[in-house]
């Protein structure tokens, strides 16, 4: 429970609050996932770099340990006087760049922080600061929440360069001995850095008040040409937390953006007093919502189901000519099953049963608009945030912003669709753990295809995207000859601006939906993310697939499922 409560504040560290509102310089009228993305990634790096200042500026004024709180417990040896080195001269530098061990150019001058030893009493005091990098900031933070806090256990690696030799390396260990540690793993490589002999990894466990002043003892060896802290356990903000089971999306709620009418004067309803009141009741009941909890019931009035009556008899219409099969097979098993009519609108929770049944996914309340992040990680659940109010009666064909009208007739069809359920949710898998740039590209590839996505069936094209579906202005404009239509290819697609403000002059079509998976997952090949997840379909949780046990036990299990399939395919072929 430490640990996850830790790794929630360390991503509240870096986390916009109401994050697209308003007040927090937001374009209300911008309201695309896209957008979002760009915003976001936008405020937090300006969060995180005011957060990093504030840590380096207090390192110029007190040492590493008196930025944390002092254990209350066994004595903390002092790394000057229990942790002997050669060095007559000590030298601190800033940590290597780049967070994991691979090839680099020589570090010049410039990226060095050098010290200056002090007369009298004292140790080494740098001549700037201390080059505290993200993580060791995020470490002592989170060892200064108290004296537990900092006795806790922390895994972690250390890549330190060595000017000397591998007989440095001796020392480190006795160095890791004396302050209480545990190596788990330890293995080097020539260097390929002129002036450093070897590169060594070292994984350790130590608590978290022992590994901060390990790592200052370190810097002050003139043996050593530079130290990285790699911490894990989600301490670094550059591998962001991400929720490894859907009840952590409860976690997610402080990132939701609940988007008032009356914060825009172009909203439909923003002179609706009633209005207002009412989306901000539906608004309440999805805040209030847990996981595992019954989706709440809404009862809706009849101007509601005026507006959805509208629209739904508009798409009902228009789908059979211009969606593709796959849309048409689900929206007519929902009105077979008395889910898609026009006298009610649908409750969240029998869609949710609805969708359960055929493809796995479920759904979630939301009060309005999620973060590109929050959102897209839980399509890796297989759980789609769905809104519960409904647009203004006075503009049933068209919303500022995503409402239950749009997630039903726009997502709900293909979500009941095997292979477009997992794309979607590929897109969410991709999305947990990356960076906030290919945030914003997986953004950009969501909006082209799951929103505003075009494919071929029998040589014409159809529409699959939400966006599209919903909204039947584009929808004729997407298909006419007024756009120009591109071949699907993520890299491109990821990068191709869009348009919010009006129709797309560009959109993306695909093959089919086993093309457009098979492209993504090539794609996904290529992002910077050090490590593969997978969702457990049995646990319903997602599994990091970083070690060695863990792979072994995914290929047995992959064995037996082989074995079951190849017995089933031998049945097959036996003669009657």
């Amino acid at each position: 429970m430490m640990a996850v409560a830790a790794a929630q504040k360390n991503r509240e560290m870096f986390a916009i609050k109401k994050s697209y509102s308003i007040e927090n310089g937001y374009p209300s009228r911008r309201r695309s996932l896209v957008d979002d993305a760009r915003f976001e990634t936008l405020v937090t790096k300006q969060t995180k770099q005011s957060v990093l200042e504030e840590a380096r500026n207090k390192a110029n004024d007190a040492s590493l340990e008196e930025c944390i709180l002092q254990a209350k417990g066994e004595h903390v040896p002092n790394c000057e006087q229990n942790v002997e080195f050669k060095d007559e001269q000590a030298n601190l530098e800033l940590p290597m760049e780049n967070e994991y061990v691979q090839e680099s150019e020589p570090e010049s001058q410039s990226e060095t922080e050098q010290t200056q030893e002090m007369q009298g009493e004292g140790g080494y005091v740098p001549m700037n600061d201390y080059g505290l990098t993200e993580d060791e900031i995020l470490l002592a933070n989170a060892a200064s929440e108290s004296a537990e806090a900092e006795a806790a256990m922390q895994s972690a690696a250390l890549v330190v360069r060595l000017k000397e030799g591998i007989s440095s390396l001796g020392r480190i260990l006795k160095a890791i001995e004396t302050f209480h540690g545990s190596v788990q793993h330890v293995e080097s490589r020539q260097s390929r850095v002129e002036g450093v002999d070897h590169d060594v990894l070292i994984k350790l466990d130590m608590t978290r008040g022992n590994l901060l002043q390990l790592i200052r003892s370190l810097r002050q060896s003139g043996s050593f040409s530079s130290m990285n802290l790699l911490a894990e356990n989600n301490i670094s903000v550059k591998a962001p937390w991400f929720p490894k089971h859907a009840s952590e999306l409860d976690n997610c709620n402080h990132l939701m953006t609940k988007y008032e009418p009356d914060l825009d004067m172009n909203h439909p309803g923003f002179a609706d007093k009633v209005y207002r009141q009412r989306r901000k009741e539906i608004a309440e009941i999805a805040f209030a919502y847990k996981y595992g909890d019954p989706i709440p019931y809404i009862s809706y009035t009849d101007v509601e189901v005026k507006t959805w009556r509208s629209v739904f008899k508009t798409v009902q219409d228009l789908a059979p000519k211009h969606a593709c099969a796959e849309y048409r097979a689900a929206f007519q098993k929902l009105q077979d099953e008395q889910i898609f009519v026009d006298h009610r609108l649908p409750q969240l929770q029998e869609m949710s049963d609805f969708l359960r049944k055929n493809t796995g996914f479920s759904l979630r309340p939301a009060a309005g608009l999620l973060t590109a992040r929050d959102f897209l990680a839980s399509l890796a659940f297989r759980i789609f945030q769905s809104t519960q109010y409904v647009r203004h009666v006075n503009s049933p064909y068209h919303t500022p912003e995503p409402d239950s009208i749009h997630e039903l007739l726009g997502h709900m069809p293909l979500l009941a669709d095997p292979s477009f359920a997992q794309f979607s949710q590929e897109i969410g898998l991709a999305s947990l753990g990356a960076s906030d740039e290919e945030i914003e590209k997986l953004s950009t590839v969501y909006w082209f295809t799951v929103e505003f996505g075009l494919c071929k069936e029998h040589g014409q094209i159809k529409a699959y995207g939400a966006g599209l579906l919903s909204s039947y202005g584009e929808l004729l404009h997407a298909i006419s000859d007024k756009c120009e239509h591109r071949a699907f290819e993520p890299a491109s697609t990821a990068v191709q601006p869009y348009q919010d403000q009006e129709y797309q002059p560009i959109y993306y079509v695909a093959e089919s939906f086993e093309d457009a998976k098979d492209k993504f997952r090539r794609w996904v090949s290529t992002m910077s993310r050090p490590f593969e997840v997978r969702f457990n379909p049995h646990t319903e949780r997602v599994e990091v697939l970083d070690s060695v046990d863990k792979l072994e036990t995914l290929v047995h299990q992959m064995n037996t499922e082989i074995l079951h399939l190849t017995n089933a395919i031998q049945k097959l072929r036996r003669p009657f």
